[in-house]
């Protein structure tokens, strides 16, 4: 892709050059759709507790080589259209066309190419990679490029606030905004008086914190109703900030509160009925140390705080017991990270335009206050040839189609406010990243923490990074330097020049780094001396994004900068079902190792046993590494992943997003060891997560004890529940049903308040076994009602437990139960619990899932993004099997849940809040495979 003069572009003005494009993966005269396969799928997501089905459009169309996992996601989050109307995508081809004609008419009308058969190969050029999963955009452009709705196509926005309370009114009305859309955003609030300082009224100021609370209550309410999925935010206060110490402890502090209230009875899970009364839930929050007090933090010396009008010092504080602070929330419940100020300002392009104070909820895109970023990632192991060898020059030529392909959406994307627009088309900032490294290291006989693998993770973003600026200073000499480079440009000459000789230093080890360095050299050589000319189009090229839901429609094994999360996977199947297998990278792996294909065959079967390499046959010892993971027998070492990040963040734009997740016997002083070495190695940002260090870890290993305490006699006060009996006469209702065959009734007796308070459950023969233990288990639930258990902590506990009798029952509320108690306590929910807490439990009627199903996609296109999408599940058979005892692997949900199961412990991960699948860690977020629902951005 060369420069020449523009003949006949719209809007390009006379004499401009235009972009010539050459093929690359295409041939002349054969339409990319017509090379591959085609085949017509049926499309059936249901809640795999009950089988009740969610989501379904039959005879959809995809090339054969696409996954059903893949074909599923696609279909349910991307497709525009009511189901079941003649305007309802049904064809991957009608997605794909939709996208890129759309980008290849603003670069015509634009001035990008130079004549119409360069546009013509260009949208081809892009179709192809799109078809062929080569990479992807991020969610927002699948969600609303070419549709009647706005083309918002940023998934990461950085908001503004100032000392004022106009200011902060907007913040949370542009955070609702952006969290109606599904996306997330992340501001400073440093500017805001700390609790310490005067009012000009001669009051005492109320502090960040306190307006925190507002903000948060706000995003627990907007974000569960994203039409897309569910939004994130981040909250970042500097540490000389007066109310930095309140602003550490926030949710440590509600953490304890969690533990109490649990321990009292409440339902304080991710999910739980309860959990909305505490706050500072729906935010990451992260502190800004800068290089003067991680100095003071090393020599053990005083810091200032300083007061946000004049800039004094008002108070000084030891900076080590603040480091110690923060390590010690942190511990205790993951927040706060921290984001290194001085380091990420030390390679900001646009310093006169104003510094970089906050990141979006990930915390890979650190750039201006008011801003977006616009994200597209590759697919690394699609470049990766039979031979071993990484193909650098066709990464390259990928790498420019995608890098104009992003930069052109700006010239038509809408922002959901004007000072974001403004800002983002002034600077087009944008962030082109990765997946599959964590594969592409383990294919080519690479250990995640090892040099070598650091050397060819380093080498490859360099020559992406060096790539995108270099294709970004010609599309300068094409259609414009970006509207800030003048007052900017020797700031970002100056970082261009760092990026250049931080990719001289790479130490590399295999001939795959040697060449990939080489041209990376060659290709910021080139963009500097191109940029000298031109000036360059964006202020920002790359970030590394989690690449969720996108990491799954690319069928990649890994996502962003992650390692393997395990060597075993849960497949699912054409038709419905599931299966397990060994990761398609370990023979791959093993090959490159020198292993014969016996040899293989054997270790395979091994690991897709045991879940692990150790005491494989015939793998030798030195060679366990390769297969080391984010989980299981022989996870990596916090330190590697630190490592990992400090080995391409020079190569990067903006940040990376990743936890560094850390067993549960880590301690207060390797919490601080790890921040501490994040500073010292040169990132812009980290987080960790301790196992089980959260209550509403809903699948951990186990429960921390609560540490005892012995309070003086004189200052105990002991609560007890109070039975509330039934009246003499009350209202009742009996209730007959059938659930796999075995008939049974229900009576239930209420308050005259008409609040449960009694049930009798007859099942079986008057004095057998199963009688009796149904008639002492219905007084004890009885009993419990009328203490004041609420019910719907029974409705919790008890539904989707299973056993036999299970299967049909005769209820057309609740069409299968997985038990008896799962069809009692499922069917009290209905008849005695309100809308809103049945909604959190995801029990509706057989009418309220018709109408939910009628509102979220009966809608025209143009209303497509309140689709509730909520209410998708994961995949599985449609048809009602009977519940029986399987063997462990196949009563998996997810690879998360299938890691528990070989492992004999939990997996560290969160419930997906769509459809109930473990999910899996992806970048500083996590990402479900049965849905592709993620808790961030991507």
């Amino acid at each position: 892709m060369t420069e020449t003069v523009a003949t006949g572009s719209k809007g390009a003005k006379r004499g401009k050059r235009g972009l010539t494009v050459e093929r690359v993966f295409t041939t002349e005269g054969v339409h990319p759709y017509d090379e591959v396969n085609w085949e017509k799928r049926d499309v059936v997501m249901t809640n795999w507790r009950d089988g009740s089905i969610n989501f379904e459009q039959r005879g959809v169309e995809f090339p054969q080589f696409w996954s059903v996992n893949a074909t599923n996601i696609v279909t349910s989050k991307y497709f525009r259209g009511a189901v079941g109307s003649p305007q309802r995508e049904h064809s991957l081809r009608q997605l794909i066309d939709r996208v890129v004609l759309t980008y290849v008419r603003s670069g015509t009308e634009n001035g990008y190419f130079g004549t119409a058969k360069d546009a013509e190969i260009f949208e081809h050029e892009l179709t192809w990679m799109l078809l062929h999963q080569v990479f992807s955009f991020n969610s927002p452009v699948w969600f609303n490029v070419g549709t009647t709705s706005k083309q918002q196509v940023s998934a990461c926005f950085i908001l503004a606030v100032d000392d004022n309370m106009d200011s902060i009114l907007n913040w949370y009305k542009e955070e609702g905004l952006i969290f109606k859309g599904g996306s997330g955003a992340g501001l400073n609030l440093s500017r805001i008086r700390s609790s310490k300082e005067l009012l000009s009224s001669g009051g005492t100021a109320s502090g960040p914190v306190s307006f925190m609370r507002g903000a948060d209550a706000s995003a627990g309410t907007i974000k569960s109703g994203g039409a897309t999925r569910r939004a994130a935010k981040m909250v970042v206060l500097d540490v000389d900030h007066p109310d930095i110490e309140e602003f550490i402890a926030t949710k440590a502090r509600e953490e304890e509160k969690i533990k109490v209230l649990r321990d009292a009875g409440f339902d304080m899970d991710l999910s739980g009925a309860d959990i909305h009364s505490v706050q500072y839930q729906n935010a990451n929050n992260s502190v800004r140390v800068n290089d003067e007090f991680m100095r003071a933090v090393e020599s053990g010396a005083e810091f200032g705080l300083r007061a946000r009008l004049t800039g004094e010092v008002i108070e000084t504080t030891d900076a080590k017991k603040l480091f110690r602070s923060m390590a010690q929330a942190a511990w205790e419940c993951a927040d706060p990270g921290v984001q290194y100020d001085s380091t990420i300002n030390d390679w900001h392009t646009c310093p006169e335009s104003g510094r970089i104070t906050a990141s979006n909820p990930c915390s890979e895109y650190m750039h201006l206050d008011n801003s977006s970023c616009n994200l597209a990632s590759l697919n690394l192991l699609k470049f990766l040839g039979e031979d071993g060898m990484f193909d650098a020059e066709l990464f390259v030529r990928a790498v420019e189609f995608v890098i104009t392909a992003m930069d052109i959406s700006i010239c038509f994307a809408d922002f959901p406010t004007e000072p974001i627009g403004d800002t983002t088309r002034k600077f087009r900032q944008l962030g082109i990243g990765y997946a599959n490294l964590g594969a592409l290291l383990m294919a080519t006989g690479h250990a995640y923490d090892s040099d070598g693998g650091r050397a060819l993770a380093a080498a490859i973003t360099s020559l992406m990074t060096g790539t995108s600026y270099r294709r970004s200073a010609e599309l300068a000499g094409v259609v414009g330097a970006y509207e800030g480079y003048a007052r900017n440009a020797e700031a970002h000459q100056r970082v261009m020049r760092k990026h250049a000789a931080a990719n001289d230093a790479i130490r590399t080890m295999h001939a795959n780094d040697v060449k990939i360095r080489d041209l990376a050299t060659r290709e910021w050589q080139r963009g500097i001396e191109i940029g000298g000319k031109n000036g360059w189009r964006n202020a920002q090229a790359s970030v590394l994004a989690p690449t969720g839901t996108i990491g799954f429609m690319m069928d990649c094994d890994t996502t962003g900068i992650e390692p393997d999360f395990s060597l075993v996977k849960f497949k699912k199947l054409v038709g419905g079902g599931s299966m397990q297998i060994v990761n398609q990278t370990v023979p791959r792996a093993l090959k490159s190792l020198g292993y014969q294909d016996e040899q293989i065959e054997a270790i395979v079967e091994y690991i897709a046993e045991h879940g692990h390499v150790v005491d494989a046959p015939g793998l030798r010892p030195e060679h366990y590494e390769v297969f080391d993971c984010a989980v299981g027998e022989r996870s990596i070492k916090p330190m590697g992943h630190v490592r990992m990040m400090a080995a391409v963040q020079p190569f990067i734009s903006g940040a990376i997003s990743k936890t560094v997740n850390m067993p549960e016997s880590a301690t207060v002083a390797d919490v601080e060891e790890i921040y501490f070495q994040g500073w010292k190695l040169g990132l812009k940002a980290l987080a960790i997560y301790r196992d089980n260090c959260k209550v509403g870890q809903p699948l951990s290993t186990a429960k921390k004890e609560a540490k005892a305490a012995t309070p003086e006699p004189e200052k105990v006060v002991e609560y007890k529940p109070v039975r509330k009996r039934l009246p003499k006469k009350r209202p009742s209702q009996t209730l007959s049903f059938t659930v796999g065959g075995a008939e049974g009734y229900l009576h239930a007796g209420s308050y005259p308040d008409d609040g449960l308070g009694e049930i009798f459950v007859k099942l079986g023969k008057q004095g057998s076994t199963l009688a009796g233990v149904m008639d002492a288990f219905s007084m004890s639930i009885s009993v419990g009602l009328q203490y004041g258990i609420p019910l719907e902590f029974y409705v919790s506990k008890f539904s989707n437990l299973r056993f036999e009798p299970a299967g049909m029952t005769d209820d057309p509320d609740i069409r299968i139960a997985t038990s008896v108690l799962d069809y009692l306590f499922r069917r009290l929910a209905l008849d005695y619990l309100p809308y809103e807490k049945r909604a959190q439990l995801g029990i509706f009627t057989a009418e309220e899932r018709t109408a939910q199903v009628e509102s979220g996609y009966g809608s025209d296109a143009g209303q497509e993004e309140s689709v509730d999408l909520e209410t998708l599940r994961s995949t599985v058979d449609a048809s009602p099997r009977p519940v029986e005892q399987q063997p462990s692997p196949e009563s998996a949900h997810s690879t998360a849940e299938l890691m528990d199961l070989h492992l004999g412990k939990a997996a560290d991960a969160p419930l997906c809040m769509t459809c109930g699948t473990k999910m899996r860690p992806a970048g500083s977020c996590y990402a479900c495979e049965g849905c592709g629902a993620t808790s961030g951005c991507s």
